[in-house]
């Protein structure tokens, strides 16, 4: 794989007090239709045991794959649900959601997951919130023989040479948006059949990659770095000896520009504006 521009997760605090890395970029959109990727990491629950009280969303979509731990998600739609691990959460924000994530009493084992923000098409920021999530229903996983294993969070997915292998139970994110989570044991290797998509990149969670940068040179990286890939490449994953576990994200470019504050993502100031107006004034409804 050839690696276009690399950036490193910077330490951040959200919600409650919880400590977070955090890749973001609402200004050069270098990695549109993404545009944040949280990960929490911690055996210490005073990193996270805060969690995110009711706060409200416009314009964007978000998504949360849990890998340790669990959120109770709550919102003004009436959704109840438990975010274990294993599990993926994808809601298309639209004109509005409030919701709360808080830590679930019963994992007290510490906490790994990941909130993945998507910009929205301006033509559908004021439409009806959308929600889904994975419980109950099939995890998709493939594994090769050179020791990776995919596991598809949303979209499809084809995996060394096949065109599609497995479709997650989540689809419809904005510009196509394909999430997976790729896990290589040491020396493994996998290719990703991924020339559709205009956006390609990765987060590493743990362990180290190779890659060959845009110099043509032979580099490594490791956990909490994200690269931008040339998605036209070949894209061919290779671990080190300690292994890699890695979030893929692909996608195509909604290329629009957009004004963020906050919780809100939008198209225009005057737009942000009046979501904070619609906010305030109770439009955005209540968690019962």
């Amino acid at each position: 794989m050839k690696v276009l521009q690399r950036f490193s997760a910077l330490p951040a605090m959200d919600g409650d007090g919880v400590n977070i890395n955090r890749i973001s970029d609402f200004e050069q959109l270098r990695f549109d239709p993404y545009l944040m990727i949280d990960e929490i990491k911690s055996d210490d629950e005073q990193d996270f045991i805060g969690g995110f009280p009711p706060h409200p969303h416009r314009g964007v979509e978000t998504f949360t794959y849990i890998r340790k731990g669990g959120f109770e998600h709550r919102d003004q739609l009436g959704n109840v649900k438990p975010i274990r691990a294993g599990d993926v959460q994808w809601m298309s924000t639209g004109r509005g959601v409030v919701h709360s994530e808080m830590p679930l009493a019963d994992a007290q084992e510490g906490l790994h997951g990941f909130q993945i923000w998507l910009n929205m098409p301006a033509k559908d920021k004021m439409r009806a919130p959308i929600y889904q999530d994975s419980l109950n229903q099939h995890k998709p996983q493939v594994s090769n023989e050179h020791g990776a294993t995919l596991f598809a969070l949303a979209g499809a997915w084809g995996f060394n040479h096949n065109p599609v292998d497995i479709h997650a139970a989540i689809d419809g994110l904005a510009g196509n948006g394909a999430i997976a989570d790729l896990t290589l044991k040491p020396y493994g290797h996998g290719t990703l059949n991924l020339e559709r998509f205009k956006t390609v990149c990765v987060y590493i969670y743990q362990g180290e990659l190779h890659y060959i940068d845009k110099q043509g040179l032979r580099e490594t990286a490791g956990a909490g770095q994200f690269a931008v890939l040339d998605a036209l490449d070949v894209c061919h994953f290779q671990a080190e000896d300690k292994g890699a576990g890695l979030l893929i994200l692909a996608g195509n470019s909604i290329n629009e520009s957009i004004v963020q504050m906050g919780p809100f993502v939008m198209n225009t100031q005057a737009e942000i504006d009046q979501a904070l107006r619609d906010y305030q004034q109770g439009l955005f409804g209540q968690i019962i």
